[in-house]
């Protein structure tokens, strides 16, 4: 069965914000959401951040000639943060500025875990005959109304992937400078996500890259290409990197694995990209 291969991708770090116009109705909102918690917005925090919407994130993404020549049936936002002013239902925005005929709908409050039920989600499409071209989106904005709940430094990011059906005889020979993608799923630790067995063969192969994002700290075992993401994100970094490295590792590897482990509920997820598999 055919499968959906990466045909574009574009990242995009650290934006140009904007002047907090909605501040008032953001601070009734968070006031709203956070006093029955015995908490209250943090309005110098506020004032600090950058103010860079998802909307704002999804137009630069969609600025990439790549992303925004693409005409999905399917396109998935996910995101691992709130929106600064979450009054702004951005995958149908998102949808209307590649063409208006996609399937959309958003998936948040799984943390780095959303991308990867994304991507399960859209090969189901695929499968059932319902999406040929799919775009999966990844934004995070760091304006928050409460201190991120860990020690660290994130910025302002997004992220976009294309997936494009491999069927027919022409799409299968350009598939040859693509990746596939095969499979994700999730496990209580990086090691077992990555143990012996859990990917179908062999991880120390010269032919698989090991993409590792900041938020792995386990020891692992040596493997013959690594490449660990900086930190910086909550969400966005594996897919960062993707979007950056899809045609270099493409030329260069056979297989592809993302993997990270989410530092609030402490599972790892991993996601599997190759060549001629299904």
């Amino acid at each position: 069965m055919s499968g959906l291969a990466v045909r574009a991708a574009a990242a995009v770090r650290s934006p140009q914000g904007r002047a907090p116009g909605d501040r008032p109705a953001a601070l009734d909102y968070y006031r709203d959401l956070l006093t029955p918690f015995g908490e209250k917005p943090d309005e110098e925090l506020l004032n600090r951040g950058a103010h860079v919407y998802h909307r704002d994130l999804a137009d630069l993404l969609v600025a990439d000639e790549g992303v925004g020549r693409s005409r999905p049936e399917l396109l998935i936002v996910t995101h691992a943060l709130p929106d600064v002013v979450p009054f702004t239902a951005v995958a149908p925005h998102l949808t209307d500025r590649l063409g208006g005929g996609a399937a959309n709908f958003a998936i948040a409050q799984q943390g780095l875990a959303a991308p990867f039920t994304a991507l399960r989600i859209a090969s189901a499409y695929h499968r059932a005959g319902r999406a040929a071209e799919v775009v999966l989106a990844v934004l995070e904005q760091t304006t928050l109304p409460t201190p991120f709940p860990l020690d660290a430094e994130l910025i302002d990011s997004a992220a976009a992937l294309v997936l494009g059906s491999d069927a027919g005889a022409q799409a299968e020979a350009e598939a040859d400078a693509g990746l596939r993608f095969v499979r994700a799923y999730s496990a209580g630790s990086a090691a077992d996500a990555l143990g012996e067995g859990a990917l179908g063969s062999d991880l120390g192969d010269d032919g698989t890259l090991l993409v590792l994002g900041p938020w792995i700290t386990e020891d692992l075992p040596e493997r013959s290409a690594v490449h660990r993401v900086a930190p910086g994100s909550y969400c966005t970094s594996l897919w960062l990197a993707l979007a950056d490295h899809w045609q270099e590792w493409s030329e260069t590897y056979r297989r592809v694995v993302l993997c990270d482990t989410d530092p609030r509920s402490g599972r790892s997820h991993v996601a599997l990209f190759a060549h001629g598999e299904g």
